[in-house]
């Protein structure tokens, strides 16, 4: 056991390095220009693509430039904004009502931390996570699937971690805390474009030699074919 907790400790300290210096300054690639932004297009999010919600925002973000023009809207005005959004009519409802809790409770102000971003419409763990990390720079781990996939497949977490929450301890526990909002940015950038769920693209991977299910899964096949040549 201790051993094992030294070769992760290590996983960790060389992944760290790797981003630092390869990708020192990742941002999300959600469109917004301040905090309320931000939100709404988090929550736009949850089940879609980014490419999608910053294809819908800029009209949105024009009707409604603050939490109290959402707020004054309504469902009939509202919906067809986001009508190509995954679950539109959900989506609505929640922003609908984010509008009105941030006037009513928060002085139109986001809130700034995660309790308090979970009492908003819409707003579950991941999303109050992100709002944190990225608006207030506080050391939380949003865990979406493509982190929950990487952690895993890295051999950041145990295997047999069932929930986001589980992941997001651990992660939490092993990521020093100034790097907590840039992890967040790493493993899902990664996830995205290279650890991605089907067919990940493991021989043009940089960080190959720090993953566990590369090591496991797909370096003995690599090497069984090598012995047929």
């Amino acid at each position: 056991m201790d051993f094992w907790f030294m070769l992760r400790k290590e996983r960790y300290k060389q992944l760290i390095a790797h981003f630092s210096e390869n990708l020192p300054e990742p941002e999300t690639e959600l469109r917004y220009r301040n905090p309320f932004e931000l939100l709404v297009a988090v929550i736009l999010s949850a089940q879609c693509t980014d490419k999608r919600v910053n294809m819908v925002t800029p009209a949105l973000f024009e009707a409604y430039p603050t939490p109290a023009h959402l707020a004054e809207s309504n469902f009939e005005e509202l919906f067809p904004l986001i009508r190509s959004i995954s679950y539109p009519n959900n989506k609505t409802k929640h922003l609908l009502g984010t509008g009105k809790m941030l006037v009513e409770d928060f002085n139109s102000e986001i809130p700034d931390t995660v309790e308090n971003l979970q009492k908003l419409p819409g707003v579950g763990r991941k999303t109050a996570n992100v709002i944190a990390s990225v608006v207030y720079h506080q050391p939380t781990m949003a865990v979406d699937t493509h982190v929950f996939r990487v952690s895993k497949r890295l051999g950041l977490v145990n295997q047999n971690l069932k929930t986001p929450l589980e992941v997001e301890k651990t992660l939490v526990r092993y990521f020093p805390e100034k790097v907590i909002p840039d992890a967040h940015h790493w493993l899902i950038l990664h996830g995205r474009y290279v650890c991605v769920a089907r067919n990940p693209k493991c021989t043009e991977c940089d960080i190959k030699h720090l993953c566990r299910h590369y090591e496991l899964k797909v370096l003995p096949k690599i090497e069984k074919n090598e012995v047929r040549d």
